[in-house]
């Protein structure tokens, strides 16, 4: 996906859209975590969607949960899904950031004769 060391650094508007096709694949990651926290505390710990996809955002952005888990199973539910929207949520930032990072550590591998382009692909 990403260019190797000896090639040219990729052009800004294309770097964008690199930028850019990360971020869609976070939010698709995002949303996949999001039904799945949905779906477990509407049918483990049976609350209503709505109440269900509250729960889940809150868990999944680190707000913590609303309504209190009354079943075992419910409690369970609740911890692994904590646990999991974390690593979504680690995961999210390292897609998002990526091609940020990439492009800065190929940028400093550059030859000298490679870096002599335009500002606007700095």
């Amino acid at each position: 996906m990403f260019e190797r060391k000896g090639e040219k650094l990729l052009p800004f508007p294309r770097f964008l859209g690199r930028v850019g096709l990360s971020f869609l694949l976070a939010i698709a990651i995002a949303t996949g975590a999001l039904v799945i926290g949905t779906l477990g505390y509407h049918y483990v710990a049976g609350l209503g969607w709505l109440d269900a996809e509250l729960n889940a955002a809150m868990i999944l952005t680190g707000m913590g949960p609303v309504d209190p888990m009354r079943s075992a199973a419910a409690k369970l539910f609740a911890s692994g899904y904590a646990l999991f929207s974390g690593v979504v949520f680690l995961t999210s930032i390292g897609i998002v950031l990526s091609p940020v990072i990439h492009r800065i550590v190929h940028r400093f591998h550059l030859d000298d004769g490679d870096s002599e382009s335009s500002p606007g692909d700095r």
